[in-house]
C-alpha cells in the first residue's frame, strides 16, 4: 500500500507523460485567458456583448478556481485605467509608474487598487451580486486556487505543483505585466488614441486578442479587437461561436468607414460619417503626412538644403503624431522642420482644424457643416496632393 501511495505521489491518477502534462497546462491556461478577455474584459468591463447565464457562470467559476479574481474588483480597476489613463491615478500605466514596475510588479499594482473601496464603488457597478458572489466568489476567493492545487496534484502527482504554479503565474505575467506594460510602451499603433496604447502583435492568440491594445483603447466598447485585414483576434472567434450557439449577443463593434460616390459638396450626412469614423480617417490622414514627408525630404535634398533635410529626417516620425504626444525636447525641432516645409506646415494646421469638427461643442451642426465645406474647398485648392485626395475621400464618406 505504501508503494502504491508513493507511486501515486510521483505520477498521479493519470500517469500522464510529460507532453500530456504540457498540453493540459497550455489548454487550461488558455481557458483562463479566454475567461478574462471574453467575460471580465469585453462583457463585464465594457458591456460590448451580453453573455447567457451558462457561459457567464462557467467563466466566473473558472476565474475563481484558477485566479481568485473577484469580478467587481477587476472591472473597477480596469474601468479606472480607462478613465484615468496615463495619469498618476492610472492603476497600472507605465507612463505614470515606469515600464519596469508594471512589468515586474503588475500584479501588486492591481491588488493594491483592487482593495480601494472608493474605486470599487465608483467603477464596479453592474457586476454580479448573486448568492454565489456574496457567499463564495468574493469572501472565499482564495479557496479556488487551493482547490485547483489539490486537483493538479491528484491528477499528476508532484509535477502537479509546477502545473499549478504556471496556472497561477499566467495571468499576472501576461495580463498584468505584458498587456498593461508592453501594451502602453512597445508595438505599433493603428490609431492616435489619446494615450500611449500600442498593439503588441497583429495576431492575438497567446493573450486571447488582448495583444491588440491600441485598437481596444481606440474602440473600448467593441467586442472585436482586430480592425485591419492582417490582424487576428482569437477572442472574437470564441465570441462568434457563442453567438452562433445562442449564448452571446454582440452589442457593438468598431465602425467601418463606408465610401460611395464623391458628393459635389459635403453635407450633414458626411459630417456624421466623419465623426463616427474619425479615428480611421485620421489614421489615413497620418499616411498622407508620412508620404508628404518623403517627397519633402527629396525636394530639400534636391535643392541643396541639406541642413533642413537632416532636421526633417530626425523628426519625421513625429510629424503624423498628435501634438500632445510629441516629446517636449523635440517640439522646437518639429517647428523648424515645418518652417522649411510649407506643405507639411499646412497639412499639420489643417489636421487640427479638421479635428475641431468633433471637439467643438459650442457651435451648431449647421455651422460645423459649413466649416467642413470650407475645409474641403481649401484642401482641394491647396495644390497638395495628400490634402486633395483626403478631401475627396471625405466627400465620399457616408454612415
Amino acid at each position: 500500500m505504501f508503494d502504491s501511495l508513493l507511486q501515486w505521489a510521483s505520477v498521479g491518477l493519470l500517469d500522464a507523460s510529460w507532453w500530456h502534462v504540457v498540453l493540459y497546462t497550455l489548454a487550461l491556461t488558455h481557458v483562463t485567458i479566454v475567461s478574462v478577455t471574453v467575460f471580465l474584459h469585453r462583457a463585464q468591463a465594457h458591456r460590448a456583448l451580453d453573455l447567457h447565464a451558462i457561459p457567464s457562470h462557467f467563466f466566473r467559476f473558472w476565474l475563481w478556481l484558477t485566479t481568485s479574481t473577484v469580478t467587481k474588483q477587476w472591472v473597477a480597476v480596469h474601468r479606472k485605467h480607462h478613465a484615468k489613463c496615463e495619469t498618476p491615478d492610472d492603476p497600472h500605466s507605465p507612463v505614470a509608474h515606469g515600464i519596469k514596475k508594471v512589468l515586474l510588479e503588475g500584479r501588486e499594482l492591481y491588488a493594491k487598487e483592487a482593495e480601494n473601496l472608493e474605486t470599487q464603488q465608483k467603477y464596479g457597478h453592474n457586476t454580479p451580486d448573486d448568492w454565489l458572489e456574496r457567499h463564495l466568489y468574493t469572501p472565499r476567493n482564495n479557496w479556488g486556487p487551493v482547490t485547483m492545487l489539490l486537483i493538479d496534484v491528484a491528477l499528476f502527482g508532484a509535477i502537479g505543483i509546477t502545473v499549478w504554479a504556471v496556472q497561477m503565474l499566467w495571468i499576472p505575467i501576461f495580463a498584468a505585466g505584458v498587456v498593461n506594460g508592453l501594451g502602453h510602451f512597445w508595438g505599433y499603433r493603428n490609431f492616435e488614441a489619446p494615450d500611449a496604447s500600442t498593439n503588441i502583435s497583429p495576431w492575438g492568440v497567446i493573450i486571447g486578442g488582448e495583444e491588440l491594445h491600441n485598437n481596444h483603447h481606440t474602440y473600448p466598447t467593441s467586442a472585436k479587437l482586430s480592425v485591419k485585414p492582417f490582424e487576428f483576434d482569437i477572442g472574437w472567434g470564441y465570441i462568434r461561436v457563442l453567438e452562433w450557439m445562442g449564448l452571446a449577443k454582440v452589442r457593438k463593434i468598431a465602425p467601418r468607414l463606408k465610401l460611395g460616390e464623391i458628393k459635389p459638396q459635403a453635407d450633414a450626412k458626411t459630417l456624421e460619417a466623419i465623426v463616427a469614423n474619425r479615428y480611421e480617417l485620421m489614421a489615413g490622414y497620418a499616411r498622407g503626412v508620412r508620404a508628404t514627408c518623403r517627397t519633402e525630404l527629396d525636394r530639400l535634398k534636391a535643392n541643396g538644403q541639406e541642413a533642413a533635410a537632416a532636421k526633417l529626417k530626425s523628426v519625421r516620425k513625429w510629424m503624423h503624431r498628435d501634438d500632445a504626444l510629441v516629446p517636449d525636447r523635440l517640439r522646437d525641432d518639429v517647428q523648424q522642420a515645418l518652417v522649411a516645409s510649407p506643405k507639411l506646415d499646412q497639412l499639420i494646421q489643417m489636421r487640427e482644424e479638421l479635428r475641431a469638427l468633433w471637439t467643438r461643442t459650442n457651435v451648431s451642426a449647421e455651422q460645423l457643416v459649413q466649416d467642413l465645406q470650407a475645409w474641403c474647398h481649401r484642401a482641394e485648392a491647396s495644390g497638395i496632393s495628400a490634402l486633395q485626395d483626403f478631401s475627396r475621400k471625405l466627400r465620399a464618406a457616408y454612415s
